[in-house]
């Protein structure tokens, strides 16, 4: 029956995340960690995240910005295998606060501004961005939609910001697998249970498609704004004993 919950699961989560612009990972990690164990989230989210993104990247290949990659990747790298070697190293409930309060503040500012009139975003800020968001995500599996704003705010339609976005998650993904073997923190059931999530990502990824098919810019814009922010009570809430 695990394997049937956690199927069921990442179905879902990628289809919300079709629509969202991101965000699989926040779905699953509480899932994951219930089922199999909080140990096991970062490399079973990581491996879900390969074939799920590696979908997204063959569907809309030709709707890639490849400029905003280019400076995306070198720190992406970089900060891929500087967060999976600190993986057991390191305390990190204060990383979910910090990206809590920045998602807010970052969901809030473009609806307060009502669209209109959004903080400016250069292509060479994906370089210090994209580092950091690999170095969180090699903490713990996952970072959700924390380069969404700056996706949306560079001025990405939703089949380029999907698109680039697989391409930067394909990377850092395949980067923390290889550091996760390394480390010895990746086992044959984690590969598994990883696998199939990959695998139930693919059905969720195609009915998102169809529903994305039919959904306006400026819809999409709202749902993937209200996610984000979503997206950072969560992390807030998930660490309100840490807080309090």
């Amino acid at each position: 029956m695990t394997f049937v919950w956690l199927a069921l699961a990442s179905v879902f989560a990628w289809f919300i995340s079709m629509l969202a612009g991101g965000g699989s990972s926040l779905v699953l990690i509480p899932i994951v960690g219930l089922l199999v164990g909080p140990a096991a989230i970062p490399p079973i989210i990581t491996i879900s995240g390969i074939l799920g993104n590696t979908e997204r990247l063959f569907a809309y290949w030709r709707h890639i910005d490849w400029k905003i990659v280019w400076w995306d990747l070198p720190g992406a790298i970089l900060g891929a295998f500087l967060g999976a070697f600190t993986l057991s190293r390191l305390k990190v409930e204060w990383i979910g606060i910090l990206v809590g309060l920045f998602l807010i503040a970052s969901a809030a500012s473009y609806f307060i501004k009502q669209e209109n009139n959004p903080f400016a975003v250069k292509a060479w800020y994906f370089l210090p961005a994209g580092l950091i968001y690999a170095f969180l995500s090699g903490l713990v599996g996952s970072m959700g939609p924390l380069l969404v704003p700056f996706y949306i705010n560079y001025g990405l339609q939703k089949e380029e910001l999907l698109a680039t976005q697989a391409v930067n998650r394909v990377v850092i993904h395949g980067i923390k697998i290889v550091a996760y073997t390394f480390l010895g923190a990746l086992t044959l059931p984690h590969l598994k249970y990883g696998v199939l999530l990959g695998l139930a990502a693919f059905p969720g990824n195609w009915l998102g498609h169809l529903v994305l098919q039919r959904m306006s810019e400026q819809t999409f814009r709202r749902i993937v704004i209200s996610f984000v922010f979503c997206s950072g009570v969560y992390l807030l809430w998930q660490q309100k004993s840490f807080i309090f």
